[in-house]
């Protein structure tokens, strides 16, 4: 009886395997089990129990099958899906960028239907992120790095996000180490290293309603997270066995690119469009570990290693521990609680190596453990009741086969405690619990919904069994008075604070928060009333472990949850309305006006300036970097970069107590160095005025690169001078706005940057952009303006002049032999008349006669030696007799000294000089060209010159444009040659040789080491 149950036993678990079913879990009879890895699995090696070798593998746990994937991707049809995005925050072009910036991939540029279809894909990965972000900023009402950390971390694989977030770090180490002169000078982007536009990335985040406020680290780390994405899912593509090669060449296209994501378990499930997030499987269903977990070769480590026979894995082990990640459902509480455990202690070296991230070292330090519930909530969606054991206590046991989960596409047990981990990790915490659980269910389940997670006194207490019993009683007493503090009963007041312990009123929970900062992020008024009248501290600060809340007092987070009336009230009761900041002291926080001003709160940045709040003050960064004294992103900033246009002119109007007589802006920049013989208020209200300039300068710096325009121009209206950086980005959004009358006043602004201004972004961005304006507006303000722009761009110094080439022919005869019959051994028939020549000089005069002499078949009029010249060139030129005249003077003479060309003979000999390779001649006859050039007839020669092939002719003559564009711009022969190119020489694009030829000036004048020496 016994042989044959076991017989059954090994039957069915040979089927379930084979079929894609696998277990790897104790017996479901297992009396207990530890929760966390640290107590259970301690050693280097997971030893498995009797009772696991006795049964080989669980009855219980089942994985995907693979024949029903059909019918789930049938289902998958209709589950929710994401939102399309219409507009995304980077260009096809800086996605082509980006992907050629890596050297590895030196590669061509793929085709554009293959770029937006890559772009299609990664733009699912930011929806899934940024509505992640938006949930995580929920708690503190702000987006931080943090918040985009963490939401990378749930959404995309393990490789691929810690490559992501290794990006974002480099990214903001490159920022944070930018000099003092680089924060106004260069973009936010550049001083990243970064392709994709940050102020691009920070706009997108605002409209999106991300949060309502957004940290500028925030837009930094998702801009180069999406920039790496899109460079690892290219990589894997071009890795993939699906790539088709030419040549090895790979042949990319949506066929392949499609295929390639497909059959890549680690990024196909994030580029889908559905709402649910599919990880651990490809889309054929196929279950995989992560790239960065490779049992076997850990297995190969430890052989290697270590001798003893018990350190090692067999395979049957290994295979068990790959069953047990990978498992989808399980079927009864005892296994999924072995399960975990062991998914713990295998996945850590993921967590370790994912623990770069700049992640708060206290959070480091330990290891996460699973509460009970927590595991209660993850049996809840992974149990598998069609697999019930109808009474485990008969032997042979019996197995029914029950009603079928709600959930067909269910994810593999690593992906449930990824999600889950990176939820406790993200609160600073170190258990599991199952609000966890079910934030990991809303993401991975079709269907699922549950709150985010916010701050509240019922969340604040979390048993651990490293505790002691007394110190868990007085955590569990504490728990309590917070819990009676909250119900808002005044007479629970003093039992609940003799439950709270030696802090009595002020004591603070395991997320260092006091009762009286609970009651203001719920908003609730009365509540915050009672705990004033009980001597709650009404300054207490947050610790600053926290870098979210960091030194955040009880007013800090009602402005930062908006509730008006509790900050009336706490301000009424002499509240700080800086917040922790104290006089004289560095500001390491955001005070309560930065945080209202990000906000957009009118009414509430209202009320704080009148209650005194600063606007100038801003916030330093423990980043180990020297910053600004007084900090950065100060009330103005904030304002300013997030948009809010009444908020921004709200600050502006408000002036300081005692400080009315503060110098305007035209003022300082007026004032220069005369500060002798000043007394020492006027020279505090001087130094408050240029705090305020810089103040703005910053505010103006943040408009223009979030594409504010509306704010910049306010900030300019001022008197706060431009930087060319801040110009071009106003220009550019104005531009993509299609705003003429903005356009036209800003590029009547460009006269007041100084040259000095002038940086190496005046090149690659600033030209483009004008010259694409130039391109696309036909307004002849703006032509006019944009000549005046380019005029001034080429400066002073006269055109770099053509100079003669000075070369000696090996070969020369008398000029007597010229055209003689009697001395020549070859005779040119040019328009029907002979030309009498000399062979000895024609070989070596250019490398065209050597040619056309040694092919004598193709012109030679046999037996004599007669070559016909030109017969195919007589409709270009009528004298075609007389300028070969010149040339064979020319080479008979030996040099042009003795040449006299008449103004309407050059253009003839120089197409003459260019069809026989005579480069001295061609020179000649450029310069004579050069010094005939005036308004009239600088179009004409510029055609020409362009026909015939004569680069450094037409370089000058564009540089005649461009020093006198202002004047040209007015006549139609120069119209017509910017703006009615022929279709038929598509290669001819007079505004890209423009723009080449004043990029070299540019170059040469402003920015070489030797400026202006080119003339």
């Amino acid at each position: 009886m016994a042989r044959s149950s076991k017989s059954v036993a090994r039957t069915l678990e040979d089927l379930t395997l084979d079929s894609g079913y696998g277990g790897a879990a104790d017996s479901f009879r297992s009396s207990s089990a530890s929760l966390c890895c640290s107590e259970a699995h301690g050693g280097n090696y997971w030893h498995l129990t009797d009772s696991m070798h006795s049964r080989h593998n669980s009855l219980d746990t089942v994985n995907t099958v693979l024949v029903e994937d059909a019918e789930i991707l049938e289902c998958t049809g209709q589950c929710a899906k994401l939102p399309e995005l219409e507009d995304v925050p980077w260009s096809l072009g800086e996605v082509a960028s980006a992907l050629s910036k890596d050297e590895e991939m030196s590669l061509p540029t793929p085709q554009q239907d293959v770029l937006h279809r890559l772009s299609v894909l990664v733009s699912r990965a930011l929806v899934r992120v940024a509505k992640e972000a938006q949930r995580l900023s929920l708690r503190y009402a702000k987006c931080t790095k943090y918040e985009i950390q963490s939401a990378i971390k749930m959404v995309l694989a393990w490789t691929v996000s810690m490559n992501c977030i290794s990006g974002g770090l480099s990214a903001l180490s490159l920022y944070n180490m930018s000099t003092e002169d680089d924060k106004f000078t260069r973009g936010k982007s550049a001083r990243c290293g970064l392709i994709f536009n940050v102020g691009k990335f920070f706009r997108w985040m605002v409209d999106s309603r991300v949060a309502v406020r957004i940290h500028e680290h925030a837009a930094i780390y998702l801009a180069a997270c999406m920039e790496n994405l899109f460079r690892d899912v290219y990589a894997r593509v071009l890795r993939s066995a699906l790539l088709e090669r030419d040549n090895g060449i790979p042949k990319f296209t949506v066929e392949t690119l499609e295929q390639a994501v497909n059959s890549d378990a680690e990024i196909w499930g994030s580029l889908q469009p559905w709402q649910h997030l599919i990880c651990g499987k490809n889309a054929n269903g196929v279950l995989s570990l992560p790239e960065g977990l490779t049992l076997q070769r850990d297995h190969q480590q430890q052989r290697a290693g270590k001798s003893g026979e018990g350190n090692t894995y067999s395979q049957s082990e290994l295979r068990s521990i790959e069953q047990c990640l990978l498992a989808t459902r399980v079927g009864s509480i005892s296994e999924l609680s072995d399960l975990v455990s062991r998914a713990m202690h295998h996945l850590q070296p993921l967590y370790m190596k994912n623990h770069n991230n700049g992640t708060p070292m206290h959070q480091k330090s330990g290891m996460i453990h699973w509460a009970p519930e927590a595991i209660y909530t993850l049996c809840y969606f992974m149990h598998c009741p069609q697999m019930e054991w109808e009474n485990p206590n008969v032997e042979p046991s019996k197995v029914t086969l029950q009603t079928e989960r709600p959930f067909l596409v269910l994810p593999p047990l690593m992906e449930w405690v990824r999600v889950a981990v990176v939820h406790t990790e993200h609160r600073r915490s170190f258990t599991v619990d199952s609000d966890d659980v079910r934030q990991a269910a809303r993401l991975l389940l079709p269907g699922v919904d549950c709150e985010p997670r916010q701050l509240r006194t019922d969340d604040c207490f979390c048993a651990s069994r490293k505790l002691d019993a007394a110190s868990t009683e007085a955590k569990f007493l504490q728990d309590l008075g917070f819990r009676m503090l909250s119900c808002g009963r005044t007479d629970l007041v003093k039992q609940a604070v003799n439950l709270l312990g030696p802090d009595g009123i002020n004591s603070m929970s395991e997320q260092g928060m006091t009762p009286l900062m609970y009651a203001c992020v719920r908003g609730d008024e009365a509540m915050v009333q009672m705990l004033l009248d009980a001597g709650a501290d009404i300054n207490s600060e947050h610790p600053s472990v926290f870098p979210e809340t960091r030194q955040a007092t009880p007013l800090t987070f009602a402005v930062l949850h908006g509730h008006v009336p509790v900050v009336q009230l706490l301000l009424d009761a002499k509240a700080n309305v800086e917040g922790s900041l104290q006089d004289g002291m560095e500001n390491y926080t955001e005070t309560p006006l930065q945080l209202a001003a990000a906000a957009g709160n009118f009414e509430l940045v209202s009320l704080l300036l009148e209650r005194g709040a600063d606007p100038m003050v801003g916030t330093m960064y423990r980043n180990g970097i020297s910053t600004a004294p007084q900090g950065d992103m100060n009330s103005y900033s904030l304002a300013a970069a997030h948009g809010h246009r009444n908020v921004f002119r709200k600050l502006l109007s408000h002036t300081e107590k005692g400080k009315g007589d503060v110098l305007s802006l035209e003022e300082i920049l007026a004032e220069g160095s005369e500060l002798e013989g000043r007394s020492m208020s006027q020279m505090d209200l001087i130094r408050t005025g240029k705090a305020k300039l810089k103040a703005l300068k910053e505010a103006m710096y943040h408009s223009a690169e979030h594409g504010h325009v509306d704010i910049t121009i306010d900030i300019r209206s001022l008197g706060v001078p431009w930087t060319l950086h801040t110009w071009l980005e106003s220009l550019r959004t104005c531009f993509h706005q299609h705003r003429r009358p903005l356009i036209q006043g800003l590029l009547k602004e460009f006269s007041c940057i100084e040259e000095e201004e002038y940086t190496e972004e005046l090149i690659t961005h600033g030209l483009p952009l004008m010259f694409q304006i130039l391109r696309a507006s036909k307004n002849e303000v703006i032509s006019q303006q944009l000549a005046a722009i380019f005029t001034q761009c080429y400066g002073p110094y006269p055109i770099p002049k053509l100079a003669e080439i000075k070369k000696k022919q090996s070969s020369r005869l008398d000029p007597h032999f010229l055209n003689n019959k009697e001395m020549s051994d070859v005779t040119f028939l040019v328009e029907g008349k002979p030309f009498y020549a000399h062979k000895v000089l024609l070989f070596t005069a250019s490398n065209r006669y050597l040619n056309l002499l040694k092919v004598s078949h193709m012109f030679r009029l046999f037996p004599l030696n007669i070559y016909v010249v030109f017969p195919f060139l007589c409709a270009l030129c009528k004298i075609w007799i007389l300028s070969y005249q010149l040339v064979m003077q020319y080479l008979y003479c030996g040099g042009t000294e003795a040449l006299h060309i008449r103004n309407t003979d050059v253009m003839e000999l120089l197409s003459a000089a260019k069809f026989f390779q005579l480069e001295a001649l061609q020179r000649h006859c450029e310069i004579i060209c050069s010094k005939n050039i005036n308004t009239d007839t600088c179009v004409e020669i510029y055609n020409h010159t362009k026909f015939l092939d004569a680069p450094d002719l037409a370089s000058y003559i564009e540089g005649y444009f461009l020093k006198n564009m202002v004047i040209l711009i007015e006549l139609e022969p120069f119209k017509q040659l910017l703006y009615d190119a022929p279709p038929d020489s598509p290669g001819c694009d007079i505004l890209r040789d423009l723009e080449k030829t004043l990029a070299i000036r540019i170059q040469s004048i402003h920015l070489s080491s030797s400026k202006g020496s080119i003339v």
